[in-house]
């Protein structure tokens, strides 16, 4: 078993940078180019969702933690900004609750067609976990 752990402020410049050291991280396990870009938007998305929606400034934190074992990757990306009310209704494709940033409300369908599975944890006013687990040398024509 192999882990790292990462904690960057939540603004918009770290989410390259996550999305960099996880792929860096993740590459242990061989992954192909397809596998290795998947987890890469995934994490993107799950840290943009963090930056946008968790935290009215850029006060906040985002950690990410990775494990490997076997040929599965798991991601945790945490934050304590404001919750989410009802996951239900943000796992809807299209669903944002902030229209006027003209973005597409696809993050956690992009995270699910990516990654083997998604969790999300979040209460209004803890927080937010999104769990994300990959399983690297199957078929990926299987998960979509």
């Amino acid at each position: 078993m192999n882990y790292m752990m990462l904690e960057v402020p939540a603004r918009s410049e770290n989410e390259s940078f996550v999305r960099v050291v996880v792929a860096a991280f993740a590459a242990r396990l061989d992954p192909t180019l397809e596998e290795l870009n998947e987890v890469k938007t995934a994490v993107s998305e799950a840290v943009t969702n963090s930056i946008l929606h968790a935290y009215e400034d850029d006060k906040g934190l985002i950690k990410i933690n990775a494990l490997v074992e076997n040929k599965k990757l798991m991601i945790e990306i945490y934050d304590s900004g404001k919750g989410i009310e009802d996951i239900a209704m943000a796992r809807e494709p299209l669903y944002t609750d902030k229209p006027e940033l003209e973005r597409s409300g696809m993050g956690f369908t992009i995270m699910e067609n990516f990654m083997d599975e998604v969790m999300i944890e979040s209460a209004p006013g803890k927080g937010t976990v999104i769990k994300m687990t990959k399983v690297f040398g199957t078929n990926s024509e299987n998960n979509h």
